[in-house]
């Protein structure tokens, strides 16, 4: 990692993540190969169509999910990950692993402060 915080990365890869709903919608996708767009709205109650369909779209743009149309009525639109979108995986079970460990941290910390 660079020296020179102004430098540092770390920014990038959290403005493509960030949010609370980029990583339920990567992480769900992860597990499924490919989801249509009611399929996440069911895996994602309480997301709505709005903020689901901004999020594939920026998603769709930073090559992180592929949108396939196909061409039949009613039109059926599948959503997965990208080779390069699958790549988010060790970074995420990293952080979940970081947010499990925190969440003990801050129980035992409450604990002791009882």
């Amino acid at each position: 990692m660079e020296e020179n915080a102004e430098m540092c990365k770390v920014v990038v890869a959290l403005d493509m993540i960030v949010g609370k709903w980029k990583p339920i919608i990567i992480q769900h996708m992860l597990f499924n190969e490919t989801l249509r767009f009611n399929e996440l709205r069911r895996l994602i109650p309480a997301i709505t169509q709005r903020m689901l369909t901004l999020h594939l779209r920026d998603l769709e743009e930073q090559d992180i999910v592929q949108r396939v149309v196909f061409p039949q009525i009613p039109p059926k639109v599948e959503y997965s990950l990208t080779k390069y979108g699958r790549t988010l995986e060790p970074l995420l079970a990293a952080m979940h692993q970081w947010g499990l460990a925190h969440l003990e941290h801050m129980e035992m910390k409450k604990k002791r402060h009882s």
